[in-house]
């Protein structure tokens, strides 16, 4: 039996420095090696998301943006893209202005892959986020809407006050064209809210990779909202010490905290090679 490994990476696998420990590292790198077949399933870009795991042996694919685009780190290209239509995407928007919010915007055209957001609307959590982000060629700050929704659109992210952001996320939530999902940002005060098409969610990516690599079973591990339907697909799933009580409940089983390595742990402990 082929089984494919799948961990999110804030609040799971990442410590709340946002990189992995040595010690899991060490030990995930060292059953790669033995042939497991592992990656990730997040909601951050392959840029951040390479950034977190710097010294990960990564040999597949990984599932970004909640879904949103699977990536071959490999090759260095996408295998799979959801993108809003044009009317889709200025809904949302008109959604999210009429709530004093002003989002990020991923999208891409032929040449590269960018993140659109008008730098006089935004927030404090957006100032945060992009101070962490400094040197990312994918930030092209704009000045209109029709600048701000240039190119194909795949990924809102929304950083706010949570009972703004959750205003915003009660109306778009109920609307079937859209994943929407709210939460607050693991490391700071600021609530976020995240939008991608219905065709991009983390249980979609994975059942593309479980196709692709022609895997019998999934094992995932994940710790808050944005896991749920990975968990709904997953053979086997268990949730980390840390995460909401109500995904522990949907949990196969729970292991030890992020910050104790529990995901490598649970790994080390149960990956047998297949025969």
């Amino acid at each position: 039996m082929k089984t494919l490994y799948v961990t999110d990476l804030d609040g799971t696998f990442l410590t709340k420095e946002e990189r992995i420990s040595s010690y899991s590292l060490e030990k995930v790198n060292a059953l790669v090696d033995r042939g497991m077949l592992f990656t990730y399933a997040t909601a951050r870009s392959e840029w951040s998301a390479e950034k977190a795991t710097q010294g990960l042996k990564l040999n597949i694919p990984a599932v970004l943006y909640n879904g949103a685009l699977i990536y071959d780190r490999k090759t260095d290209t996408p295998l799979y893209a959801s993108f809003f239509d044009d009317e889709g995407a200025r809904y949302v928007l008109h959604v999210l202005r009429s709530f004093g919010i002003c989002p990020f915007i991923y999208g891409a055209t032929q040449e590269r892959e960018h993140i659109r957001w008008i730098p006089e609307r935004a927030s404090a959590g957006m100032q945060r986020y992009l101070s962490r982000r400094e040197g990312d060629a994918r930030l092209v700050p704009v000045h209109n809407d029709d600048d701000l929704l240039s190119g194909y659109v795949f990924y809102f992210k929304c950083i706010g006050p949570g009972e703004q952001i959750g205003e915003a996320w009660n109306v778009l939530k109920y609307d079937p064209r859209f994943v929407c999902i709210y939460h607050q940002e693991m490391y700071q005060n600021d609530f976020w809210m995240e939008i991608s098409t219905r065709g991009a969610n983390k249980a979609k990516g994975v059942q593309f990779l479980k196709d692709y690599l022609n895997c019998d079973k999934v094992v995932c591990f994940g710790d808050t909202s944005n896991d749920s339907d990975m968990f709904d697909v997953c053979d086997e799933k268990y949730a980390v010490k840390n995460a909401d009580e109500w995904l522990k409940e949907k949990a196969t089983g729970v292991i030890g905290y992020c910050e104790e390595d529990g995901v490598a742990k649970w790994l080390e402990a149960n990956f047998r090679p297949e025969n």
